[in-house]
């Protein structure tokens, strides 16, 4: 596994899309990602978040932002997720936990005051030149894209 720090490269994956289609990180290279995890569609906290990066959405990519989401979500559960929440950007499904492994958003974690193993929230931002600019484990869903807008200098309306 690549070290997960800010200047090291991002692994790359390729994995199915809500819309049924391969994508791979490479395919973006030239272009900055944000790449958010979250463990579960149609949860509080991972609607929460998606509706925050859907309604941040355009700021981001006047800013040269693509987001993408990724989950273990199946791609068809992402499909209707994503319909439902009205998403203008592709989520990611990774059941067998290959790229979330890779990026160090699954293992041990805390929740509800006890161990178990599962999706750890966390985001990164890939620079066009497929580098990490960011990498954040453990975000909380609420007020986490208002602050990421704030520390990549991207300016937000209605947040």
């Amino acid at each position: 596994m690549a070290e997960l720090k800010v200047g090291a490269e991002a692994p790359d994956f390729t994995l199915e899309t809500d819309q049924g289609k391969q994508l791979s990180l490479s395919a973006l290279r030239g272009g900055k990602v944000i790449l958010y995890v979250y463990p579960a569609a149609f949860t509080p906290g991972c609607s929460l978040e998606a509706q925050d990066f859907r309604d941040a959405a355009d700021a981001f990519a006047k800013a040269g932002y693509t987001i993408l989401g990724l989950s273990p979500d199946e791609a068809a559960k992402n499909a209707d997720f994503s319909s439902k929440m009205k998403l203008p950007f592709r989520l990611l499904s990774d059941p067998d936990h290959t790229a979330l492994t890779a990026y160090g958003a699954w293992g041990e974690k805390e929740a509800f005051g006890r161990q178990t193993v599962g999706v750890i929230r966390s985001t990164f931002v890939i620079g066009a030149d497929g580098r990490f600019e960011v990498v954040e484990h453990g975000v909380k869903a609420a007020g986490h894209v208002e602050r990421l807008a704030h520390d990549l200098g991207v300016e937000l309306e209605g947040f």
